[in-house]
């Protein structure tokens, strides 16, 4: 709104599951059912999008302090002093040790270079210090990456150039999926994980960094979008992933720690919630030097929703 947007009507729309009521979310029962605990929000800049979404659902109970934040405001802290109640996010796009090469913009300088045998530790180390833990990949592992384990390289993503095997992205997603899910469960330290599926974008006529649009004011009625490919490919890994993981917890007595918070279904519905054209002030939607945001969400908007479910789970 604040850059230029003219429609509205992405506000007064609301997801309702069937046969039962998705309250709105409740910030003062929110912040007193986590009186003394700790959260941390792992993954890339789509959980940084929901973190904004839920400090902006909490401000209205309560200012938060930031109390960290690194050089690139990447990874940051925040407090809600009257509850001790801390909210981190802990920027790690792949969940796995990386090397990137790229600027905000996404433009790269060279390949990324992915350690698929090794947890990113910027997550791991302080994975003891959080009594809630929001986890999730994204669109980032689609990206053109050379592959390493055990200190050697051992294939590539997309690496034209290089003679490198291709091991292709679904290798790398289902992968680091299974790592992270045997550190959870392994883990002497046993926080409540909500691992968030999958986030579409609903990019038009091209992808991002090719002109690509979403133009659309309304959400999609049901049947009328099926969503992408990719959609289907990277959510049937995590559904399986998750699934193959559920037996050990149920063995262990440990099967209330980890659960799923399935978002895509909503949020593929949303056309109309992304910031589009809008992410810099007085930019003309219909300029086609502007390049569009069709995957991160407006806040407030659908991605709301998310934290809605979230307080359902965990509090009734």
């Amino acid at each position: 709104m604040l850059n230029g947007r003219p429609d509205m009507s992405y506000l007064r729309w609301r997801w309702k599951p069937y046969e039962c009521e998705l309250p709105q979310f409740d910030e003062v029962r929110f912040l007193s059912a986590m009186r003394n605990k700790s959260w941390g929000l792992v993954g890339d800049s789509i959980l940084r999008n929901q973190i904004q979404s839920l400090i902006c659902l909490l401000s209205k109970a309560e200012e938060p302090v930031e109390v960290y934040h690194d050089r690139e405001f990447r990874n940051r802290r925040w407090h809600f002093k009257s509850y001790n109640f801390t909210i981190s996010l802990l920027w790690t796009p792949f969940l796995i040790k990386s090397e990137v090469f790229e600027n905000e913009n996404g433009e790269s300088s060279s390949e990324i270079q992915l350690h698929l045998d090794v947890l990113d530790p910027i997550w791991t180390s302080q994975y003891g210090n959080f009594d809630y833990v929001v986890i999730a990949g994204g669109q980032w592992f689609l990206k053109v990456a050379v592959y390493w384990e055990n200190g050697r390289v051992i294939g590539c993503h997309y690496c034209q150039d290089k003679k490198l095997t291709e091991l292709g992205f679904e290798h790398l997603y289902r992968g680091t999926l299974q790592r992270v899910f045997r550190f959870i469960t392994s883990s002497n330290h046993k926080p409540v994980v909500l691992f968030r599926t999958w986030s579409p974008d609903h990019f038009e006529n091209a992808e991002w960094f090719n002109g690509g649009t979403c133009k659309r004011v309304l959400p999609y009625k049901k049947g009328e979008y099926s969503g992408k490919d990719m959609d289907h490919v990277m959510r049937a890994i995590e559904l399986e992933e998750f699934r193959k993981i559920m037996p050990a917890l149920n063995g262990s007595g440990n099967a209330g720690t980890l659960k799923l918070l399935d978002t895509y279904s909503l949020s593929s519905m949303r056309p109309d919630g992304h910031v589009g054209p809008y992410r810099f002030p007085n930019r003309d939607k219909d300029d086609t030097s502007v390049q569009n945001d069709c995957l991160h969400w407006c806040v407030p908007g659908p991605i709301d929703a998310w934290n809605d479910l979230i307080m359902e789970m965990l509090l009734s």
